[in-house]
């Protein structure tokens, strides 16, 4: 088995980080959406997993029924945040190539023993 050559290694690895840097960076600017209870809450999260809005439609305010309201916010938040972090393995995943992935490990190195 051959021996990696540690200059090319080294290159690719600092490569990847550049890449992975700029990756997190855009996901700042990018945006996801998520609405619960038919629409009645929209919320919109940045690839980085900020909350940037909650939008409530006024018909979802039911002062008899505030759990409901809070039940529906808390799920269109969860879904947003959910919908960020698959943008985000989306970006990362294609700059790392499935390393650490699932069969993936280090093994494209070409490091002895992986």
């Amino acid at each position: 088995m051959p021996q990696p050559n540690m200059n090319q290694l080294l290159k690719q690895a600092q490569k990847m980080q550049a890449d992975m840097m700029a990756a997190q960076e855009s996901l700042k600017d990018e945006t996801v959406e998520a609405a619960a209870g038919g629409g009645m809450v929209t919320v919109q999260a940045t690839g980085d997993g900020v909350i940037k809005s909650i939008t409530i439609d006024p018909e979802a305010v039911d002062p008899e029924d505030v759990e409901m309201l809070q039940d529906t916010v808390l799920a269109a938040v969860n879904e947003a945040l959910r919908a960020s972090q698959e943008l985000a393995a989306e970006k990362m995943g294609g700059i790392t190539g499935g390393l650490g992935g699932p069969g993936g490990g280090l093994g494209g190195l070409g490091l002895p023993g992986m």
